[in-house]
């Protein structure tokens, strides 16, 4: 592989790995709150956003202006309001529910918007898998400094969000006024995935955020091993479907999506052997604890 190539992988590469580290955050806080599929929704939201304002005549017809932006956020904050706004202790219909709605009714609604389009296949392909390699330098940057943004944004209020996210089934008990910190939770994630869907499309989005965590559960109990474990993965994975992308002349966003599930089979493959020799090592210390006491 020559110096040509690696100038030409470098930028798709920190971009997935910006995206690695706010995704499997992030992806800690939904497996938490039992809403797997709020990633994806959104994603679906910010797309038809995006699609609405290219049939408008302010966008010229161009995907990566302004305008697209910040009609692709406004849709995000729309379903950001109504997925805060929905949840409550006991409600009838399980807001996981709500959420799938959302996305095929938006799924739907990007189809029939596209069809009015002159590049309707081109556009719901960056739509599903992105194009991650035509990322710039340019773009990288921009995304970075808005998730060290969001990420600040986050630590500063690490307890609210954390404790929400881990009273889910009980929000009231945390005392807090949960549907004001779900929103703002929501949106946050929402400015995360209009980016992100932009750079890498919704399939690679959903794998970014949902694939790393629920791996990290597979061998970790709490938070702080789990980001590590989640961290870890998405690095290994972005630089493996890259290269492989790169080697079998496949499109990159569509191989990490695979790379990232091929991981996760050998990890939980993997796992009863890891918990056998934490059974045992357990049981010795154990034993020699008992013999010291003896």
């Amino acid at each position: 592989m020559d110096m040509t190539v690696l100038q030409f992988l470098a930028a798709p590469f920190v971009a997935s790995l910006i995206l690695t580290g706010i995704h499997a955050y992030l992806g800690v806080h939904v497996v938490e709150r039992g809403v797997i599929f709020v990633d994806l929704s959104l994603a679906q939201i910010a797309a038809l956003g995006a699609t609405v304002s290219l049939l408008m005549p302010f966008s010229g017809g161009d995907p990566h202006a302004p305008s697209v932006y910040w009609v692709s956020l406004a849709f995000t904050f729309i379903g950001a309001a109504i997925f805060a706004m929905l949840r409550v202790k006991s409600a009838r219909i399980p807001q996981e529910a709500i959420i799938g709605i959302c996305y095929a009714v938006a799924s739907a609604a990007a189809i029939l918007a596209m069809s009015k389009a002159t590049s309707e296949s081109e556009h719901l392909k960056d739509m599903l898998v992105g194009n991650i390699l035509a990322v710039s330098w340019h773009e990288v940057g921009k995304t970075a400094i808005l998730y060290g943004g969001i990420g600040l944004f986050h630590y500063i209020f690490r307890r609210q969000f954390l404790a929400i996210s881990q009273s889910h089934n009980d929000p009231e008990s945390t005392g807090l006024n949960y549907r004001f910190w779900d929103f703002l939770f929501y949106a946050s994630f929402g400015f995360v995935v209009t980016s992100s869907v932009a750079i890498a499309g919704v399939l690679l989005v959903f794998c970014y955020l949902i694939v790393p965590s629920v791996a990290a559960m597979l061998y970790a109990e709490n938070i702080g091993p789990r980001l590590a474990i989640g961290w870890t993965m998405g690095t290994i994975v972005s630089a493996l479907g890259v290269w492989l992308s790169l080697q079998l002349d496949l499109p990159t966003g569509a191989t990490i999506v695979c790379t990232f599930g091929l991981v996760l089979i050998v990890m939980a493959a993997v796992r009863p052997l890891f918990i056998r020799q934490g059974d045992e090592a357990a049981a010795t210390v154990r034993r020699s604890a008992a013999r010291g006491e003896g």
